[in-house]
């Protein structure tokens, strides 16, 4: 016999925007949910977005938006759920929000608003949240009356993993969810840092530092194993390097002993700078 008390549909592990929303979805199908998050409290990296305020999505996504070794799932994924569907949600909670360069839209208020949203989507379906629970052991079970898998003491038909990967290590972040893959089978391929600032140990980091604070709108690019990639955005000197939008972008495509090149004045000619 099943134990009703340990036995779930569905098992989510990690409770960030990606395990939440799978919740979500799961409940509205009618699947009776469990959500184990590591950590004190879901969310964690939602608060600290865009400032504490949230840059909840674009108006303007496409699939060529996204990096993917398989960019039909982007194609596909994105038919399946747009940016309009989660704004309706977000507009449905009258949460307020203001859109900023490039379509980028941010709450006014607070990136609780979003999280509150989330959660409160999960209660309106049931779906049960233990926070402070690792996912000590994980197993497949042999077909029969359980199936599925197994989560230390719990058992679910299907398990999804959504435990992130190793971005910041002081919030919870670790590779588990690359261990559970190898556990299974899968190929694991070469992690590298993204969406991160470039730091330098040069005399570059001398400029910066002695810029650090000055945000300028600039135009970061770099050559990548495809081509070249370049943004127009603004650009954050730090006491380290650079961040802001285009850095943090570029660094999504930039490869190791790549060069940088920053040009600080994108739409003008050198004869226009320099005619007197």
């Amino acid at each position: 016999m099943k134990d009703a008390a340990t036995h779930y549909d569905i098992i989510i592990i990690g409770g960030g925007a990606s395990g939440l929303m799978c919740a979500i979805t799961a409940g509205q199908r009618g699947r009776r949910v469990l959500l184990l998050e590591g950590s004190n409290k879901v969310g964690k990296k939602i608060l600290m977005s865009g400032g504490g305020r949230c840059n909840f999505t674009n108006l303007d996504v496409q699939p060529k938006n996204f990096i993917s070794n398989n960019p039909h799932f982007c194609i596909s994924a994105l038919r399946r759920y747009t940016q309009w569907d989660f704004i309706a949600l977000v507009d449905k909670h009258k949460i307020p929000y203001a859109e900023r360069d490039l379509g980028k839209l941010f709450c006014v208020d607070s990136a609780k608003d979003i999280l509150n949203m989330l959660l409160a989507e999960c209660d309106a379906v049931g779906v049960e949240i233990q926070t402070s629970r690792k996912a000590m052991s994980i197993k497949a079970l042999p077909s029969g009356e359980f199936g599925g898998f197994s989560v230390d003491e719990l058992t679910c038909e299907s398990l999804v993993i959504a435990s992130g990967g190793l971005s910041i290590p002081t919030m919870g972040a670790s590779g588990f969810g690359y261990d559970v893959a190898r556990q299974f089978g899968h190929t694991v391929l070469p992690t590298r840092a993204g969406l991160v600032p470039f730091t330098f140990s040069d005399k570059f980091k001398d400029v910066s530092e002695r810029l650090s604070g000055l945000a300028v709108d600039a135009d970061l690019s770099c050559k990548t194993q495809n081509g070249s990639a370049s943004f127009n955005e603004a650009v954050l000197f730090t006491h380290r390097g650079l961040s802001g939008p285009a850095a943090l972008q570029l660094s999504n495509y930039w490869q190791t002993g790549e060069a940088v090149v920053l040009n600080l004045f994108p739409t003008e000619s050198e004869v226009e700078l320099f005619d007197w």
